[in-house]
């Protein structure tokens, strides 16, 4: 190679990283892919076991569905028709609201009164709270065995203490007149545990200032809590009620344990009757009109609930 060719020479140039490889490091290193690729299969799991059977429901409701028969005709609204001309519908309708109507005061009130005797410096106060609390960590058969045992018509204990008091034996479970009843008493002792967590903590929230310039002001302790505490727990009444009523529409552990709906239909609710008619008459199609019925319930009756509890609520600032 001569001289002139040397000169000549046109320097090489660095070569460059190629634009498409420094965008992928980029993304891959950045905070959002991370928190997708952890959230990922959460998501594919929720959209698989969740999502997934909502739409299917929804196309089955307007169906004549059996799961044992490849044919699967369009029936358009004959499902929603054949549920309001259904009496059992009706009964399991009016059932629902009574349990609800009772469930839901019932459980807000007992953990309401056992919040207020817990929040206060005693001894053994843990021991007491964790009682309290433990409803929520027993399952719902234990449950059901133990209150079954207890409103047994021929051993039960609840027929004994009533036989100190001259009173005869009652059939609870086995009554059509008192069946949903017990369910109510079993289910407000399940759930008064969570009421009790939830009413703690808003009470230990409350400004213990409030409190002190009520009793200078010479209040009463009642009428403390009734004008100063109370409505600072409206937030918690509110997330409560709405909560309880969602779960109470949906009764049917407790139902399916103690009374598989019996005696005579009289514990026979929407989610019961739903299971019936899915999983022992094998009519899917009619039974998602049922499931999308009660959806539809809970939507406008919370919708209702948050409507008027805005009223009563009182959020301090």
């Amino acid at each position: 190679m001569t001289l002139a060719d040397t000169l000549l020479r046109r320097p090489s140039r660095p070569s460059r990283p190629r634009r498409g490889g420094t965008v992928r490091k980029r993304v891959t290193a950045s905070e959002q892919f991370t928190g997708w690729a952890f959230v990922t299969p959460g998501v594919a799991i929720i959209l698989l076991f969740g999502a997934v059977p909502i739409v299917w429901s929804a196309v089955m409701s307007f169906q004549r569905v059996n799961l044992l028969s490849p044919s699967t005709p369009y029936v358009g609204l004959k499902n929603y028709r054949e549920l309001v001309h259904d009496p059992i519908v009706g009964q399991a309708v009016e059932h629902t609201l009574v349990y609800t109507a009772l469930f839901v005061p019932g459980t807000m009130i007992v953990g309401l009164f056992l919040a207020v005797a817990m929040n206060r410096q005693i001894r053994f106060i843990s021991v007491y709270r964790t009682a309290a609390y433990a409803t929520m960590a027993i399952s719902t058969i234990s449950e059901a065995i133990v209150f079954i045992w207890l409103f047994d018509p021929s051993y039960g204990v609840v027929n004994y203490f009533l036989s100190l008091f001259g009173i005869p034996a009652q059939p609870w479970l086995n009554s059509p007149s008192q069946a949903l009843y017990v369910i109510v008493i079993m289910t407000i002792w399940g759930w008064t545990g969570f009421a009790v967590v939830i009413y703690l903590a808003a009470l230990q929230g409350v400004p213990s200032t409030l409190i002190e310039a009520a009793a200078i002001d010479g209040a009463s302790a009642w009428r403390t809590f009734r004008r100063v505490t109370l409505p600072l727990l409206s937030p918690a009444s509110l997330f409560l009620a709405v909560w309880l009523t969602i779960n109470a529409m949906q009764l049917f552990d407790e139902v399916y344990l103690s009374t598989s709906g019996g005696p005579l239909n009289a514990t026979t609710v929407l989610v019961y009757y739903l299971y019936e008619q899915a999983f022992q008459n094998f009519n899917f199609g009619y039974a998602s009109a049922i499931a999308y019925f009660l959806f539809i319930v809970i939507l406008v009756v919370t919708a209702i609930q948050f409507r008027i509890g805005r009223r009563f609520t009182y959020y301090r600032s």
